[in-house]
């Protein structure tokens, strides 16, 4: 019975807590309540396997399954929400996944054709990454730097490291730690656009920022 309420309890969390979300005017679930959703089944199941007899331990442990679960959605929610406002209307696409927090830097914008210096006027932008990544420190910046598949893959590999560095230094002399960051070079790998056309490989030159919290 015990275990029963606390299924209905989840799902009733899940039903009151939808919203409008404010980008594309569909109604959604929270990501945070669905982190707390998720956290409290899995600590239920948990404790119920440690008091089978009495019930409390799915109890107990949904509510701490909850707290933890909840925690990281909700850290992820407000940063995505932070950046979205800093960056309307930069060009600068952000994507949100269950876990993580991806933003797209189109290479149009941050950086002259075969060069690894930062054009001056994208400095504004990334002055406003640097801005919440240094209020939400406790996670992981992934920086990677892609190319189209024009030139050799040698070629595309360094210019595409040396991007995604470029990228990563100026957001460390913006006093966001260098022990957070991994960088990495991809080349032309994993495109986002055909490169059969000027559009599409204007598209796959690009540096991503990958945000990921610690656990």
């Amino acid at each position: 019975m015990k275990k029963f309420v606390t299924l209905c309890a989840l799902t009733a969390m899940l039903a009151a807590c939808t919203t409008t979300n404010p980008y594309t005017g569909q109604s959604q679930t929270s990501k945070a309540v669905w982190g707390t959703a998720i956290g409290a089944a899995t600590g239920a199941a948990t404790g119920a396997l440690v008091a089978k007899k009495s019930g409390t331990g799915a109890i107990v442990g949904g509510l701490a399954g909850a707290a933890v679960g909840g925690g990281v959605g909700y850290y992820l929610d407000v940063q995505e929400a932070e950046l979205r406002a800093e960056l309307a209307s930069t060009g600068v696409g952000v994507e949100r996944t269950d876990d993580s927090i991806r933003l797209i830097m189109p290479g149009n914008i941050t950086f002259k054709t075969d060069s690894a210096d930062i054009n001056a006027g994208f400095y504004a932008t990334l002055n406003s990454v640097a801005k919440v990544l240094n209020k939400y420190s406790n996670s992981t910046v992934m920086v990677m730097g892609f190319t189209d598949n024009t030139g050799t893959d040698a070629y595309n590999m360094t210019l595409s490291k040396q991007r995604a560095s470029a990228v990563a230094a100026y957001l460390q002399g913006q006093g966001v730690k260098a022990n957070r960051f991994e960088v990495m070079g991809m080349g032309p790998s994993n495109p986002i656009a055909s490169n059969d056309t000027a559009a599409g490989r204007q598209q796959n030159r690009r540096v991503e920022i990958k945000i990921i919290p610690n656990k």
